[in-house]
């Protein structure tokens, strides 16, 4: 693929050339989804885009590969006929599946694919909550994912350094920009994150000013904002789909609708990153399975009384170990009841053939 081709400035990268069924004679046209409305998809060729639908082979599959906003797929004429192998996903516990325990979900919603960057938008108002953050960072981790932490509404604030602090305190390393889209002051060093071909997601709160970052990135009003309330501290969904915008620079911003449940669907080391002083002092602990509560030589443990470990912080990575755990758990009992009634089902055919073959 050429430096010229229409699909690099939507995105497209070598790894996906990698695809075993993409070659020079393939007619299907390559595309990007760009929306999605319900059974409707919007997709882009980076030439033009159009409405589109799923093939039904699409639909029965099992292995969860849906199309999503961000995901690059195969199109014959409006038809979507399969989804490439994406590089990266950002998903949850689907809301208002969640399981026996809060936060909790039975089934995956995949968010959007093939990013660059997430970031994590949280308002310096009533929206601002450390604990919060920490299982964003957690979540998009586990979805192999760079966070970047966006610090809305700075302006209500004289110095809003001491809330860069507090976050930097828990987000080690990664990067943090306190902005005013009321001014659009801080909103400079962003345009960083969308040169051509990047892919941006954005993940908050209803009312942290997602859409509002993205109208001010834009230059013009691409998404409906709405007001916060001031008794609740609440803001609307004004933002109910998930679409990929294209910015002035070349980038890429997929707005999502607000996340009242940040609910975790896979473990793939996350919370290991999101609590990397937590895991370097477990590394020293006496016994090697030490769960950090009350055993003899626990070094974590040790760090909380010496102050290397705030123990509100501790609490959080044991409330989180508890969720991933119990998620795990249950995903292998779903995987285990599936396998079972598949053997149930090919026993019970067996057993009818036999009964034919003794009855003939």
């Amino acid at each position: 693929m050429n430096n010229s081709h229409p699909l690099l400035p939507m995105g497209w990268d070598l790894n996906f050339e990698t695809h075993p069924d993409l070659s020079e004679n393939d007619t299907r046209t390559l595309a990007r989804v760009t929306g999605v409305r319900k059974n409707r998809f919007h997709v882009s060729n980076g030439e033009k885009e159009w409405l589109a639908t799923v093939s039904g082979r699409l639909i029965h599959r099992t292995d969860g590969l849906y199309p999503v906003t961000g995901d690059w797929v195969f199109m014959n004429d409006t038809v979507i006929s399969e989804v490439l192998p994406r590089k990266n996903a950002l998903s949850r516990g689907a809301a208002g599946n969640r399981g026996k325990q809060a936060g909790l979900a039975t089934e995956e919603q995949v968010i959007a694919a093939n990013l660059d960057t997430v970031f994590i938008v949280c308002g310096l108002d009533r929206d601002f909550n450390i604990r919060r953050i920490e299982r964003y960072l957690t979540l998009v981790y586990n979805c192999g994912v760079n966070p970047a932490i966006i610090l809305t509404k700075a302006d209500l604030h004289p110095t809003p350094e001491h809330f860069v602090s507090e976050v930097a305190a828990v987000a080690f390393g990664v990067p943090i920009h306190p902005v005013s889209a009321k001014d659009s002051t801080g909103l400079a060093p962003l345009a960083a994150y969308l040169s051509p071909g990047r892919t941006i997601a954005m993940i908050g709160s209803s009312g942290a000013g997602k859409s509002t970052i993205v109208n001010r990135l834009s230059g013009k009003t691409v998404q409906a904002t709405g007001s916060v309330s001031e008794s609740l501290g609440k803001g609307k969904h004004t933002t109910t789909s998930r679409d990929l915008i294209l910015m002035p620079g070349g980038g890429m911003v997929i707005d999502n609708p607000g996340i009242r449940e940040i609910a975790f669907w896979d473990d793939e080391g996350g919370i290991d990153t999101a609590f990397p002083e937590i895991e370097r002092l477990a590394g020293e602990c006496r016994f090697s399975d030490c769960g950090h509560t009350h055993e003899p030589g626990c070094r974590v443990l040790h760090g909380v009384s010496t102050g290397e470990i705030r123990q509100d912080r501790l609490d959080s990575y044991h409330k989180m170990k508890r969720e991933l755990a119990y998620l795990s758990q249950r995903q292998h009992k779903s995987a285990d009841r599936v396998e079972k009634e598949r053997w149930k089902g090919v026993a019970a055919k067996i057993k009818a053939m036999k009964k034919r073959s003794r009855n003939g």
